[in-house]
């Protein structure tokens, strides 16, 4: 006989206030990235982040 196993999701509720630390975590975690990527010292980074912005379409000169 096969057996069937019943998926329970639990669900939790996120309140306002994580989901405000959530964002200005991973904002400040996206600026970081980016300011480390454009003003590395170190070339590989830089242009691989300047080759990337290419492949995006973005314009940056």
């Amino acid at each position: 006989m096969p057996t069937t196993s019943a998926k329970t999701s639990i669900s939790t509720p996120i309140t306002l206030s994580q989901r405000l630390v959530i964002a200005i975590g991973a904002s400040l975690l996206g600026l970081c990235l980016v300011y480390f990527a454009g003003f590395s010292h170190i070339e590989a980074v830089h242009n691989a982040a300047h080759d990337t912005r290419h492949s995006a379409a973005f314009p940056c000169h």
